[in-house]
């Protein structure tokens, strides 16, 4: 029994643990499903005919394209403000002047002599705001988050039905130049591109520089349909020095210049598009979810008109993937699978017509198939993970369905279609904006609450309970022990991101043409954390400790003088038992060193955790969040559990061992009586001289054994 509650107590303390690492992955690691759906002209989003018919004909998708040319300019942590028009001292204040302030004249021109041209938007992101993550929602219109779980894992590709697979599967030349993370999304998709590395933040002008270069040629020729570029000087800048370095001006400076001479070469069949991925905040950093880092840029133009009136005096605020079905539907692609967006509605006026109610249709029939599209996402998603609420789930559908009916209404009977109108485009907007924010609630939320949880309950659950007995294990040596464990890791190649493991241990032993998933997995897990799982199997050896650091010569010093001849006639009766021996003669300090030694390594392990913890909590914004603490935070809790696991089983091990041992003893005691018994009857007339000699007939090891054994069974006995 009292093995037994050795072992429940370190399950509890372990499963304590557990639950921390559950909250503060719950509330930092933002998860989700993906899904390999993908859209087609082939396949209607929903029921029912589609708006200007035709399906699969050239031009005539879900919509008809209102563009045959895209020209994307992606600028790395394009902040809102860095783009919005700077405005005229009211009088009386004193001018605001700040570096970055102002520096993008040229768009402010393009709104000021062109209303119906252009337009600029704040684009809000979600979080996480680094540039993978933003790269993924501004070509899947979803909520990409940490961890997507699914068939990529391990793999930055992306799977996703996304705009850029639509563009190039129906035939679109796409050419890119710029930041290389987009040829770890988009491997082999491009028909042309330029790649330039990305991770030297120093480097303000290698990667626009050789855009610049390439750009203006590439326009002028006609190779191609879309053109995408990605300039980092500007997210650079921020990480080098911040946005209100004198540097920053020269950068927004070059960047509105590099705008001026694209409008110049447009024609009427194309539409440009200048985005920021995401914001920084006032040290220049990003990856949270703060207001600055959130907000970026977003700016559209065409030759010809786009929108039907004059933009509003402050810019309107609209989520950053409303641009992806928006894109689609004005190419004349099926919008993406998974995308959650919401159209910009204002484009799809009819400028032309001068009728309100046909830019209204018009606008009504965009956002409809916009809806359709959400819908079957969430039917399908919801079939096949659960993170989503299912009573807003179901509310949801119900609006879907109103609004739908209300649509079709709407295109049977003309007769009272401005009511019906001013109805229908509302319901539509509350759905897609319903569904948008039911998701970030399940996606792209931190849960700062459950993060701050878990720093209490790590060093509530980690404080090992102290007892004073003879086999206590001194902490440097657990420390020590520990730490072996991490070296080794490292030491074997392993390193704590998804892109060092080792996945050929999974085909050790396996044969190739037979499917033997969890095989796999196990192998895999093995051979990553086998550092952690020896070490742990390995530490209830640590009770060895203070034996081997005592000195044997100690004791022999501290007998009292006179005593010698004593000892050298009675060696065994006054000698105590050596090393581990002396294990078995207090059983009950046996088990409470164990207990207090597997809480000592799982206290180490907490520290470790909490460690991980507090760096990830504390850099949330930091540029490498995603890269390097999340993914190390990942690797220590799972080589925490894989540790804890360990343990349990050497301490089960150890205990199972001294069990039989315990029992040898006994027998081996037994062994002896009746050899003594037996020795009584025979030599009955000898004398007490040779009654004392007897047990010197055996040898010294079994001489030493026999006292332990002797010593453990009265022990027991009483």
């Amino acid at each position: 029994m009292q093995k037994i509650s050795v072992l429940l107590f370190l399950a509890w303390v372990s499963f304590l643990f557990y639950a921390g690492i559950a909250l503060f992955t719950s509330g930092f690691l933002l998860t989700r499903w993906e899904l390999t759906n993908h859209s087609s002209c082939q396949e209607p989003p929903g029921p029912g005919a589609l708006p200007w018919g035709g399906r699969g004909e050239p031009g005539a998708c879900w919509m008809a394209s209102r563009f045959s040319r895209l020209v994307l300019v992606v600028i790395d942590a394009l902040r809102f403000d860095f783009a919005q028009p700077q405005r005229s001292p009211v009088s009386g204040e004193p001018p605001v002047s700040l570096p970055f302030l102002g520096k993008m004249g040229f768009l402010q021109r393009l709104l000021e002599s062109q209303p119906h041209h252009a337009r600029l938007y704040q684009a809000k992101a979600d979080p996480p705001t680094t540039t993978m993550q933003r790269l993924k929602a501004l070509t899947t219109g979803s909520l990409p988050t940490f961890v997507d779980a699914g068939s990529n894992f391990a793999s930055s590709a992306i799977v996703e039905d996304n705009l850029i697979k639509q563009l190039s599967s129906t035939g679109k030349r796409v050419v890119f130049m710029g930041d290389e993370t987009w040829n770890d999304l988009f491997p082999g998709v491009f028909s042309q591109a330029l790649f330039f590395p990305s991770f030297n933040v120093r480097d303000l002008e290698t990667v626009d520089n050789g855009i610049m270069k390439h750009l203006y040629p590439t326009m002028d020729s006609d190779r191609w349909d879309v053109l995408i570029t990605h300039f980092l000087g500007v997210d650079h800048c921020g990480h080098k020095h911040d946005p209100y370095h004198p540097e920053m001006a020269r950068k927004l400076t070059q960047m509105d210049k590099m705008i001026q001479g694209l409008v110049k070469r447009l024609k009427n069949d194309t539409l440009l598009v200048v985005t920021g991925d995401h914001g920084m905040t006032v040290s220049g950093n990003h990856g949270g979810d703060s207001e600055l880092e959130t907000s970026a840029a977003l700016f559209l133009y065409s030759p010809r008109a786009l929108f039907p009136s004059a933009p509003a005096e402050e810019p309107e605020i609209i989520p950053q993937i409303s641009l992806v079905p928006t894109l689609a539907l004005l190419l004349g692609l099926p919008i993406p699978f998974g995308n959650i967006g919401e159209v910009i509605a204002e484009v799809f006026s009819e400028i032309e017509d001068s009728q309100p109610r046909s830019s209204a249709l018009a606008q009504a029939s965009a956002l409809y198939l916009n809806a359709q599209q959400v819908s079957r996402f969430l039917h399908t998603y919801s079939a096949t993970a659960q993170d989503l609420q299912v009573q807003e789930l179901h509310r949801l559908q119900k609006l879907f369905s109103k609004a739908s009916a209300d649509y079709q209404r709407l295109l049977q009977s003309p007769q009272g279609a401005e009511a019906v109108l001013q109805t229908v485009i509302p319901e539509l907007q509350q759905f897609l904006r319903g569904v948008r924010a039911m998701c970030i609630e399940s996606w792209a939320r931190f849960s700062l609450l459950r993060m701050s949880f878990l720093l209490l309950h790590l060093l509530a659950a980690g404080i090992p309970i102290t007892t004073p007995g003879p086999f206590t294990v001194p902490w440097h040596a657990v420390f020590a022990w520990a730490l072996m464990a991490t070296q080794t890791f490292y030491t074997t190649g392993h390193q704590p991101v998804f892109s060092a493991i080792q996945w050929h241990a999974a085909f050790v032993g396996v044969s190739e043409s037979r499917d033997f998933t969890w095989l796999s997995a196990f192998l895999v897990g093995a051979n990553t954390f086998a550092s952690h799982i020896l070490f742990a199997v390995g530490c209830p050896l640590l009770l060895l400790w203070p034996f081997l650091c005592e000195n044997q010569g100690s004791r022999k010093r501290r007998q009292p003088p006179g005593n010698e001849a004593e000892a050298r006639v009675r060696p065994e009766e006054e000698q105590e038992p050596r090393m581990e021996m002396r294990l078995r003669d207090a059983p009950h300090h046996f088990s409470a060193a164990l207990l207090q030694l597997g809480l000592k390594y799982l206290f180490v392990l907490g520290i470790q955790i909490l460690a991980c913890v507090l760096a990830a909590s504390i850099l949330r914004r930091h540029l490498l969040v995603w890269k390097v603490f999340a993914p190390r935070f990942i690797f220590e809790a799972m080589g925490f559990i894989v540790s804890s696991v360990g343990l349990c089983l050497g301490i089960t091990l150890v205990m199972r061992v001294d069990g039989a041992v315990s029992s040898w003893f006994r027998q081996l005691v037994l062994t002896q009586q009746k050899a003594g018994e037996q020795s009584s009857l025979v030599y009955t007339g000898a004398g007490s001289s040779a009654r004392k000699a007897q047990p010197h007939l055996l040898p010294p090891c079994s001489q030493d054994l026999l006292a332990s054994g002797t010593s453990l069974f009265y022990n027991s006995r009483s």
